[in-house]
């Protein structure tokens, strides 16, 4: 099912301001940031307001069409949803985003952290750093160079 199926059948309409968003994280490998994503717009020649940013951003993340990850210094960004659980791995050099299936190997550590604190987890978010296989290769490759 494609975003604009998911819309619909949510009763939202396909807006311009749904639309513009979806496309630009489309596009983008990287996660990018409200301020990016209407700074985009805006040079593309596309008057949409920042209001109008944030409004289809938390439409968006809300049927699970697009996910806020925290990039490494952590500011947040949006990335395109998967469906289903999944978790994200950003790489600290290039900051692309991947996504990954969701794993129900946290119920151990959930049990834990329940039993410790008292707390009811009714939630979670896991999200990894590391190098992706591209930055792993140009840092081999300069490695070699040396």
């Amino acid at each position: 099912m494609n975003w604009q199926e998911v819309l619909s059948e949510n009763g939202y309409r396909v807006s311009e301001p749904r639309r513009l968003v979806m496309q630009l994280l489309e596009n983008s490998s990287q996660p990018l940031t409200p301020l990016q994503i209407y700074s985009a717009l805006l040079q593309s020649g596309n008057t949409l307001g920042m209001v109008s940013v944030y409004r289809a951003l938390e439409l968006l993340t809300e049927l699970c069409l697009v996910c806020l990850v925290y990039n490494s210094d952590g500011s947040p960004g949006y990335v395109l949803g998967m469906g289903g659980h999944h978790h994200h791995i950003l790489c600290q050099s290039c900051h692309k985003a991947a996504s990954f299936a969701g794993s129900e190997d946290l119920s151990a550590l959930i049990e834990k952290v329940e039993a410790d604190t008292n707390y009811r987890v009714k939630d979670h978010l896991l999200q990894l750093y590391g190098i992706c296989p591209a930055c792993q290769e140009k840092q081999s490759v300069r490695q070699e160079g040396n």
